[in-house]
């Protein structure tokens, strides 16, 4: 095997050199068990350097129209299309997910590129005349300077371009703290955006880990953060940066019910449940991890159509043809998620489909589990409590759609959620009724589109705009109001004449 590729910073546009002494992090083909690259885990000195030269961009591409800031997103975007298959398969080398599941996150991430291009649309302001005599006013929305994205592992090249596309057409300078277990992609990103013309510092990647996160929170001249990782990362990081007064769009945890109703398309429901529970090795925070059946006609249907699926997944190499689900992305997170079956099966939850023996032919050191299916899973239960994060779908049986509203209303979470029906009064009521922040009528993933906003309720979500879409443009602006009068031809106004009561403009 050959020697482990170098992830280095990018700041002031420039690949850093390697540091003598630097803490470094391996990073792993999650299929094979091997380390394919090494990643600098960055100090409070390389984090100042990454905002320094983000700090010295600023003034030029504040200053650059928004119109030319868009075409250096163009260019970005054909780059990103044209580099699709590299791309793809550098997120599955340090992912493990399927090629195919590769290709679709970026596809997803490129619709946000499209979306922010229309940027001198989007930062159109609001214009009116004569609101009291010779006085006009407007509104104008204005970037915040250095900002900073700080993304998870399961989504390398999506996430951040749910963040810094936005964040760019809008006038800020990016300073990206990706994720340490799979930083390749992101770097990648940095060279496109290079080549498609963006200027040196506007666009930065420090790699690291809580001490580089710290940092970015301290720092001065950062006003602004979104993140994406864990509820507990995510409430931490949004009080510590909320108390310092900066702007905090902080994603966290899910746990994601599926609803199915005794009218649904079992077939259909199985077919939604086996791609969102098991699709990335359910790492996905808008993975289905719980199906909620009313009915317990419903709930044996649905467990006898899924069970024999489930146990006939294909796990294998990400890059492998045929392959349906790859491999966690560690040995540690993998050990985690066998942590909560053990605690499902001692909690007394029924396993149907225990996927914990499968072995993949040459690859015994690869971090693979099989599909796990759990039956009569209850709300005490840590299975349907907390979030797994892996190939784990718990089956919940309730009497009644009230019942279901209720189990999905007690959760902490309120991300997505989901149901399967025929029946478009009980779709209606869920839709509304349903305490989560994305909601799917027949649709298991309901992730919107570049152009609405991504964001979950409760404690999937802390702050008060979501990502992307219009809450994108705000979250990345600030809003300036102005109003004017200017003077007539002909005589001055007279002077000595203050008033001093509140100006109503009449």
């Amino acid at each position: 095997m050959s020697a482990p590729a170098y992830h280095p910073h990018w700041i002031a546009g420039a690949a850093q050199p390697a540091r003598a002494g630097e803490r470094r992090a391996d990073v792993y083909d999650p299929a094979r068990g091997q380390v394919v690259a090494q990643v600098p885990l960055a100090d409070a000195a390389q984090v100042e350097a990454a905002v320094a030269a983000a700090r010295a961009a600023f003034p030029g591409w504040a200053a650059t129209p928004p119109l030319q800031r868009a075409r250096v997103l163009f260019r970005f975007r054909a780059l990103l299309e044209r580099d699709a298959d590299a791309l793809a398969a550098a997120i599955t080398r340090e992912h493990g997910k399927t090629l195919a599941d590769a290709r679709g996150e970026l596809t997803r991430g490129m619709e946000v590129v499209e979306f922010a291009c229309g940027i001198p649309h989007l930062l159109k302001g609001e214009h009116s005349t004569e609101v009291g005599r010779g006085v006009d006013s407007w509104s104008e929305l204005a970037p915040l300077g250095v900002v900073a994205g700080i993304t998870p592992f399961n989504f390398p090249v999506m996430v951040p371009l749910w963040m810094f596309p936005i964040a760019l057409a809008c006038g800020n300078t990016f300073v990206l703290k990706p994720s340490e277990r799979d930083p390749g992609p992101s770097l990648r990103l940095a060279e496109l955006l290079a080549e498609a013309g963006l200027p040196a510092g506007v666009f930065n990647v420090v790699h690291g880990d809580r001490a580089a996160v710290e940092a970015l929170i301290a720092h001065p001249d950062v006003p602004a953060l979104s993140f994406v990782g864990s509820t507990p990362v995510a409430a931490q990081l949004y009080a510590a940066a909320s108390a310092r007064g900066k702007r905090v769009q902080a994603l966290g945890g899910a746990k994601n019910h599926l609803v199915v109703m005794p009218d649904a398309d079992i077939g259909q429901a199985a077919d939604a449940l086996l791609g969102a529970g098991y699709g990335s090795a359910g790492e996905r925070c808008m993975a289905i991890s719980i199906a909620v059946c009313v009915g317990e006609a419903t709930a044996d249907a649905l467990a006898q159509a899924l069970a024999p699926r489930v146990a006939a997944l294909r796990v294998g190499p990400g890059d492998a043809e045929g392959t349906e689900m790859g491999p966690l992305i560690t040995a540690e997170h993998r050990a985690r998620v066998l942590a909560y079956v053990e605690a499902g099966l001692a909690e007394g939850a029924t396993l149907r489909v225990d996927g914990r023996a499968v072995q993949v032919p040459g690859h015994a050191d690869g971090f693979f589990l099989g599909g796990c299916l759990f039956d009569h899973v209850q709300p005490h239960m840590r299975i349907w409590r907390e979030e797994i994060f892996g190939p784990v779908l718990g089956i919940v049986r309730v009497p009644d759609l009230d019942a279901a509203l209720a189990l999905i209303a007690a959760h902490d979470y309120g991300n997505g959620t989901a149901i399967f029906t025929r029946d478009g009064g009980a779709a209606r009521r869920f839709a509304r009724a349903v305490q989560a922040g994305m909601v799917g009528i027949n649709v298991p993933i309901p992730v919107p589109m570049a152009f609405h906003c991504f964001g979950g309720w409760k404690r999937s979500l802390f702050g008060p705009l979501h990502m992307h879409g219009p809450d994108g443009v705000r979250f990345w602006t600030r809003m300036k109001t102005l109003t004017a009068r200017w003077p007539e031809a002909g005589p001055a106004p007279s002077a000595g004449r203050a008033e001093f009561s509140m100006p109503t403009l009449r």
